[in-house]
């Protein structure tokens, strides 16, 4: 059992959905950044889910493109991503982290190093857009071996013969994009993707989590009317390049956690 295990193991339980919130590492600024990360928790979010910069994010909109490019200029590393994800462990050790980006960080540093690393910073999962699962052997079985779980993506274009493959070594939730495009392209449909949630739910015995095209309490009160939970992502993202006061991102995150609370 993971921390992403126990939590969709409690809130079941407490007959809750999941909040799920993205951040990019590093944007605007480090400290900025790790702030919004530790206040989080105390903001309603149950499961972090936190971006890796990488200079061609093939699957994220203009939004996260720019929050991606603000950390790299400001020195952003794989390496001061995961010590960021340490110093969080120091006061929480119980919210689950899930770095979620591209592959080419990860073989650069080399995967076994990667994984150890990862582990001993505390991160609990890994969403890496650009690994299919023709490519397990590559990182999705290491990583399960060495802990953490491997949560894969799911499109309004994965069909019943493709779908089986995609959940095969899927593990602690599947991530359902609710829309085709990129990140912030569009606004979901609690009605659009609740029949594809129940067929995802039911070929992977998973949770399945919401995500793009999600950035209202009321939106995200519909979607999780459906699914297991909601991800915003490019809403917060954008507050954030607006340079709004800390504050004033948490309040923002916790009115979300409602919406999806309420649910």
């Amino acid at each position: 059992m993971t921390r992403i295990d126990d939590t969709f193991a409690r809130l079941s339980a407490e007959g809750k959905k999941a909040f799920v919130a993205y951040i990019m590492a590093g944007d605007p600024d480090a400290e900025t950044s790790f702030e919004i990360l530790r206040g989080m928790p105390a903001a309603g979010v149950d499961i972090i889910e936190l971006g890796m910069p990488f200079t061609d994010p093939m699957a994220d909109g203009p939004t996260i493109q720019l929050a991606g490019q603000r950390a790299l200029a400001g020195g952003q590393t794989l390496q001061r991503t995961l010590d960021m994800v340490a110093r969080f462990r120091e006061h929480d050790s119980t919210t689950p982290i899930v770095l979620m980006g591209y592959y080419n960080p990860i073989y650069n540093r080399g995967v076994s190093r990667f994984l150890d690393d990862a582990g001993a910073a505390g991160i609990d999962g890994l969403i890496v857009v650009d690994l299919p699962p023709e490519e397990d052997e590559e990182l999705c079985l290491p990583a399960q071996a060495a802990g953490l779980n491997f949560i894969r993506l799911a499109t309004p274009t994965t069909d019943d013969r493709r779908l089986p493959m995609v959940v095969r070594n899927t593990s602690g939730f599947v991530y359902y994009v609710s829309i085709t495009g990129i990140t912030g392209a569009a606004a979901a449909s609690a009605g659009a993707v609740a029949p594809d949630v129940a067929r995802i739910r039911a070929a992977a015995g998973l949770p399945v989590v919401v995500g793009f095209g999600i950035s209202t309490p009321e939106g995200a009160a519909e979607i999780a009317g459906v699914a297991d939970g909601a991800v915003v992502g490019s809403a917060i993202v954008k507050l954030i390049g607006e340079r709004r006061p800390v504050p004033e991102v948490l309040a923002r995150i916790e009115a979300l956690a409602r919406g999806v609370h309420s649910a």
